[in-house]
């Protein structure tokens, strides 16, 4: 299984941002720092806001800051936001299963099993877990003051 481009960079953004939780950080600072789309990483801050995940300032002193405290943004709740489709074989996608040993196939049990233990791990994360007293990521990402 693998992660798409949007939830890496909503993942990233968000550690970006708890890192920095007491200044306004820019896409531009984000993008540059991973080295990553700022196009794309704009894409994913506007879902993030929209989710309220994060707060975006207008204005010329403007930027991004989380909307909450990071122990309160859960892991697995940025990335079955993030993931469109957690399909992850053609029997899981409703309709549009072709697969001819569905009836008899326990594969498709097997899989569900593992994708639901996946999230569940990621569920007992939170942002804070992964940036807390974590001081080589705060310098790493840490802005300039």
């Amino acid at each position: 299984m693998r992660l798409n481009l949007q939830t890496d960079y909503a993942l990233r953004l968000l550690m970006h941002l708890a890192v920095n939780k007491d200044t306004l950080c820019t896409i531009a600072g984000a993008a540059a720092r991973y080295r990553i789309s700022k196009n794309h990483l704009m894409k994913v801050a506007h879902i993030l806001g929209r989710e309220g995940f994060i707060e975006t300032v207008r204005g010329r002193a403007g930027g991004l800051r989380l909307a909450g405290p990071a122990r309160d943004i859960n892991v697995g709740a940025v990335v079955r936001l993030m993931e469109a489709d957690l399909a992850i074989v053609e029997c899981f996608q409703g309709g549009k299963n072709e697969c001819a040993i569905t009836p008899a196939c326990r594969l498709k049990g097997a899989l569900n099993e593992a994708l639901n233990a996946f999230l569940e791990v990621l569920d007992h994360y939170t942002l804070e877990d992964l940036t807390g007293r974590n001081a080589k990521l705060r310098a790493l990402l840490a802005e300039a003051a």
